[in-house]
């Protein structure tokens, strides 16, 4: 399978994010997922074989399995459901795009944490709480917390850090009762996910949302529980006053922070082997969670 970090389709554009480009179909979009990397905010050059695809594939496994929780905005992953202008170019559609429902989004990231790792971690040592909710002394890297927790950032533009808000934050920006709903609905997803995901022997450490509103209605967008929105950990390994193997961007954040990387544009250049390694973990994530072997490797 092709790797594809730049792609431009002979349709309109709606938004180009970090790894996504959208267009525009009918009343409809179309959610294409590039092998792009974004770590610490910044896009690097190089691409990541078979990334868009388990981005893709993943998050339509977890929108099946989720839709008692929450409806979410996912129509179709099947290229001959996308219309005659797509088509052409069913090459570089399979397997990393999706139709899905319109909405418009909130502005808001919906962080749920439950394990302590890191920037979470970073704030706890600090000032012994994360976006304002204090938890017990004592704990230690990558302990597992009493509960979840629900824990929101900003949603920034591309280049730009998200910033950790508070509840109360999150409730003065978009109104208290969306905020209890984005807090009830992200606590919800996340245990269900990771009760699932522990017998299949990954810990979902933590992991983003990202909602949006279609009418009176919340839905669940962009992705879901993929390795490039949460941290997996291996079950069997797990071991509390460390940081954990992972199966997640992780990997490369870890390579980045050991190389001294300041963090801001120009992204370094990466060794072909923590790009080799990085597909290999996403795709282990896949297999592991659904069961099923990559169908597009």
């Amino acid at each position: 399978m092709e790797t594809i970090t730049e792609l431009s389709l002979p349709m309109k554009l709606f938004s180009r994010g970090k790894v996504r480009d959208t267009y525009e179909l009918d009343s409809r979009l179309l959610m294409v997922a590039t092998d792009r990397l974004s770590a610490f905010d910044v896009v690097f050059k190089e691409g990541i074989p078979l990334k868009g695809a388990v981005l893709t594939q993943l998050s339509a496994f977890w929108f099946t399995k989720t839709r008692k929780i929450i409806r979410n905005h996912l129509i179709s992953t099947n290229v001959s459901d996308f219309g005659s202008a797509a088509q052409k170019f069913s090459d570089e559609l399979s397997y990393r795009s999706m139709l899905v429902s319109r909405a418009k989004p909130v502005k808001a990231e919906c962080v749920v944490r439950g394990y302590l790792s890191g920037s979470g971690w970073k704030s706890y040592q600090k000032t012994g709480e994360i976006c304002g909710i204090r938890l017990p002394k004592g704990l230690k890297e990558s302990s597992e917390l009493p509960e979840p927790i629900f824990t929101p950032t900003t949603k920034e533009d591309v280049g730009k850090h998200d910033m950790n808000i508070t509840v109360q934050q999150l409730a003065e920006k978009i109104g208290t009762d969306l905020a209890k709903e984005l807090e009830e609905k992200s606590l919800q997803l996340y245990s269900s996910a990771a009760k699932y995901a522990r017998k299949r022997g990954i810990i979902i450490a933590d992991t983003k949302f990202e909602f949006g509103m279609v009418g009176d209605d919340l839905i669940l967008i962009d992705e879901a529980l993929t390795p490039d929105s949460s941290r997996f950990w291996p079950a069997d390994g797990w071991e509390p006053g460390k940081p954990q193997k992972s199966f997640d961007k992780q990997y490369v954040r870890d390579y980045l922070e050991s190389i001294g990387w300041n963090k801001s544009p120009p992204p370094p250049p990466l060794p072909k082997s923590i790009i080799e390694g990085t597909t290999k973990k996403y795709v282990e994530a896949y297999e592991r969670i659904t069961g099923e072997r990559f169908p597009a490797k």
